[in-house]
């Protein structure tokens, strides 16, 4: 992967320079973007610019593997880990904390944390419904 940038004349887009600079900082984001360099995916893996890093033959099979995991998780919980997620970004951990605990509060009021805590004391894979 490259930015490519500086090779063509451009100066960025789509947000790129902000993103790569919360991403991997300041000092990394301007070597990428002014030398242009190819990084490899080991490198992309060690930078976070990248959570996975699979062989081109096996890319199908891990993306199926990481979208059935989502698919068949807690729908319900994921929403509210999003909003947490987000808010955590540019929110006062007052906040965070408050709206972590109001969704704990959600999340242990549904049927898929009360069939997940089962099948967890049963030594089950739990069955999400997102309900």
């Amino acid at each position: 992967m490259t930015t490519a940038f500086a090779k063509v004349g451009f100066s960025g887009d789509y947000g790129g320079s902000y993103f790569m600079t919360q991403l991997i900082g300041s000092a990394k984001a301007r070597e990428l973007y002014f030398l242009s360099d190819r990084v490899s995916a080991e490198e992309a893996l060690n930078l976070g610019l990248t959570n996975w890093v699979c062989e081109p033959d096996e890319l199908m099979n891990k993306t199926m593997e990481i979208a059935n995991k989502l698919a068949n998780g807690p729908s319900v919980a994921y929403r509210y880990m999003k909003e947490n997620l987000n808010r955590a970004m540019n929110g006062e951990v007052d906040d965070c904390l408050d709206l972590e605990a109001t969704h704990h509060i959600h999340c242990g009021q549904t049927e898929d944390h009360r069939n997940a805590t089962k099948a967890f004391v049963e030594k089950k894979e739990p069955i999400f419904k997102g309900k």
